[in-house]
């Protein structure tokens, strides 16, 4: 792992986050892991959103630095690695659940996040202890 400093601009809890996953990437990466079940680089890379490879790279080593990711081997290939959400990458679920549920409030989403959205509402423990039970 290449080390990096993550540099925290105040203690706010809220910057603190920020500092760690507050770019789009980052979040996207964590939800192609949890909910898409994406966990090698060339899975994230192909994720649909157009990530750049500078871009993916640097975001892992973010992520893994700040111990929201882990890197394991590949057990079918040694040049890949499995990225996997730590237990403190696991507890970003409810606050990306929630924030799911908001964007279909409030905006036109795809129609597989209004059904997710529908099951948040139904049952929301359920909804996070089925996400909890895959990672």
């Amino acid at each position: 792992m290449k080390k990096r400093i993550i540099a925290f601009r105040s203690d706010c809890p809220i910057s603190t986050a920020l500092d760690i996953f507050g770019d789009k990437w980052s979040l996207l990466i964590i939800r192609d892991i949890m909910f898409k079940g994406l966990n090698t680089y060339g899975d994230l890379l192909k994720g649909g959103e157009g990530i750049a490879t500078n871009i993916l790279a640097d975001r892992l080593v973010l992520l893994e630095c700040a111990g929201i990711i882990s890197k394991a081997k590949h057990p079918d290939s040694k040049a890949k690695v499995l990225y996997q959400l730590t237990p403190k990458g696991a507890d970003l679920a409810p606050i990306l659940v929630e924030i799911i549920a908001w964007s279909e409030k409030h905006h036109k989403v795809h129609p597989e996040a209004i059904a997710f959205a529908n099951e948040i509402e139904k049952d929301k423990a359920a909804v996070l202890t089925q996400i909890y039970s895959r990672l």
